[in-house]
């Protein structure tokens, strides 16, 4: 039996509503490891991880989500399917039922932050009932030394609760999970649901609102890098499209893997402090410095072990949103502190299943901005019940789901931030070359690598016609060459050796655009309108 009972230290719950518990506070990585193996929560991977289940939940679950609505958020938030409000009487009925719950167990605290950027740091308190979540929690949010521990005073507190169960006909739920954020009380509450994205999701989805509201600062659901000399570049993209993989380059410094603000005084900062990718089919060789984060520390989820306890990543039994987190400096390259100068170059990555966009091409501030709020990428057959075809996905601003506020406000502010700073933005296709899914093949990794490196290299130059042909129905720029990429593969039509086909298929995806970009058209000024595919099919 373990002895981790010693680690617990004097901290009380009581302002919080959570009597006579048993808490542990701060524990490091290694005894929260060792007390999940204990308590029969997780198992140790061949590489040291800790392999866990997160049981019914294995992704978020968007539906669930709510926003207490009140004087803060009642004439700021989008509300809608997006952002669904939660009544402010029912918030603290629940808040009451999951504190009472905790009362009497073993807890799990951990204070951290957000906000690589001392001036816009946001302390947080995670309450956790699992220390595996816990674990979590130390692996994804920034960590703070044992000196500013000794005077830590959260703003905000996330109460995890994941064996809570609502009833939602009590409880204003729409079944037993829910994640509810309140800006009043600054609580993010979390119960029936053990996936640990809606920790780090929660937080986020705060401050996309706290940043542009308060701070004039731009939230960003991406990655970034910074080279050598100092240039930064931002990758956004959704689930899928190789933003992790993309921007986790040995020849560049790593800033952070997903949430990023980018701020009036012209800095990209990291939000957290770590990495949490998607290991399906992860490769050590194409993807070495993932596969090498992958060991003490690190927390598999959903994966199936062997006997010997190595990973099959290719087994998507469980689920297809296998994860890994880990501490960023698990990454050999990485930015110190996770801080860069304004972005060069900002690259939209999206996996096209229908194989009609270009795969780069570069585009105006208009067809930026339009892009953002559009956020496309595409589901293909099997990764969903139902889906039998590719399916335009759309999540405006590539993250819909972690933005409160109007996603044409986060666009006018990347587009002044575009003009102001004069980045250039690209348009990057990791789907499918020469046909749809299941005709074509999905875009290799070393010509996307390569086409990335010519826009940081500089190789692709300025715009200008005898390098660039302006696509016939996407209205992009897409370049006639660049190095160590085929000329054959820089025209998405030429891959197909079938001319109607393609634009029949290039056509159907023009009008998905502009279906989906109806609900946004009342917001935007008409230059944003005219920077999607003009064209309908006939």
């Amino acid at each position: 039996m373990s002895n981790y009972a010693q680690f617990t230290k004097t901290f009380e719950l009581e302002t919080y509503g959570i009597k006579n518990a048993k808490v542990h506070y701060q524990l490091s990585p290694e005894e929260l490891h060792d007390i999940a193996i204990e308590n029969g929560q997780a198992v140790e991977a061949s590489s040291g991880a800790l392999a866990v289940n997160t049981g019914e939940f294995t992704g978020r679950s968007p539906k669930d989500r709510f926003i207490v609505k009140d004087d803060i958020t009642k004439d700021r938030i989008w509300w809608g399917d997006v952002n669904i409000p939660f009544d402010t009487d029912k918030f603290d009925k629940l808040y009451d039922k999951v504190v009472d719950y905790l009362s009497g167990k073993t807890l799990f605290v951990r204070d951290s932050y957000a906000c690589a950027d001392e001036n816009y740091k946001l302390n947080i308190r995670v309450i956790n009932e699992f220390p595996w979540s816990n674990q979590f929690a130390y692996n994804m949010f920034l960590r703070p030394t044992e000196a500013e521990l000794e005077n830590f005073t959260p703003e905000w507190t996330i109460v995890n609760a994941p064996s809570f169960m609502a009833v939602p006909d009590k409880d204003g739920t729409r079944q037993h999970n829910f994640a509810i954020l309140n800006f009043t009380k600054k609580i993010a509450l979390i119960g029936g649901t053990g996936y640990t994205g809606e920790i780090k999701k929660g937080i986020f989805s705060a401050l996309n609102f706290i940043l542009p509201v308060f701070k004039n600062t731009l939230p960003m659901h991406c990655s970034a890098n910074v080279g050598k000399d100092g240039d930064t570049a931002i990758f956004f993209g959704l689930s899928g499209t190789g933003k992790t993989t993309l921007s986790t380059d040995p020849n560049r410094s790593l800033i952070g893997d997903d949430e990023h603000g980018w701020t009036e005084e012209n800095s990209v900062f990291n939000f957290e402090g770590g990495c949490y990718a998607k290991v399906i089919n992860l490769d050590k060789d194409h993807e070495p410095e993932i596969f090498s984060a992958i060991k003490k520390g690190a927390i598999l989820e959903n994966v199936i072990l062997d006997e010997n306890g190595h990973v099959n990543f290719a087994d998507t039994s469980i689920t297809q949103n296998t994860r890994v987190s880990y501490p960023i400096d698990h990454i050999e390259n990485i930015r110190k502190p996770s801080i860069g100068k304004n972005p060069k170059n900002i690259f939209f990555l999206t996996a096209d299943a229908f194989g009609v966009l270009p795969p780069i091409s570069k585009l105006t501030p208009s067809q930026a901005a339009y892009h953002f709020i559009s956020g496309y990428t595409a589901k293909v057959a099997g990764t969903e019940a139902g889906v039998v075809e590719p399916t335009p996905s759309f999540s405006a601003c590539f993250g819909a789901p972690f933005m409160p506020l109007h996603p044409s406000k986060y666009a006018e502010m990347l587009s002044k931030k575009m003009i102001d700073a004069n980045v250039n933005v690209w348009l990057v296709n990791t789907g499918w070359t020469g046909g749809p899914y299941g005709v074509g093949t999905r875009m290799k990794l070393k010509y996307t690598r390569a086409m990335i490196n010519a826009v940081l290299n500089g190789d692709l130059g300025l715009y200008s016609y005898d390098k660039y042909h302006i696509h016939s129905v996407f209205g992009v720029a897409q370049p006639r060459e660049c190095p160590g990429v085929p000329t054959k593969v820089l025209s998405p039509r030429a891959t197909w050796n079938d001319d109607e086909a393609y634009y029949k298929t290039a056509f159907k995806l023009t009008n998905a655009f502009r279906e989906n970009f109806k609900k946004f058209e009342a917001h935007c000024s008409e230059e944003i309108r005219r920077g999607g595919p003009q064209r309908y099919a006939f």
